[in-house]
């Protein structure tokens, strides 16, 4: 009975840690582009190296 004593402030306190991790992540834009890095492996480097020279 006396682990419950330890085990459920630690288990909010990790809860709340991961909200505040996420509610961070979102504020700093990080999940803005979603489409950007899935259609950029799409592209092919070859024609873009083509096209600077």
């Amino acid at each position: 009975m006396t682990a419950l004593l330890f085990l459920i402030p630690i288990a909010l306190g990790l809860g709340a840690l991961g909200l505040a991790a996420f509610f961070w992540s979102v504020r700093s834009g990080q999940y803005e582009d979603l489409d950007g890095a899935a259609e950029r492996i799409l592209l092919d480097d070859d024609e873009e190296e083509a096209e600077t020279r």
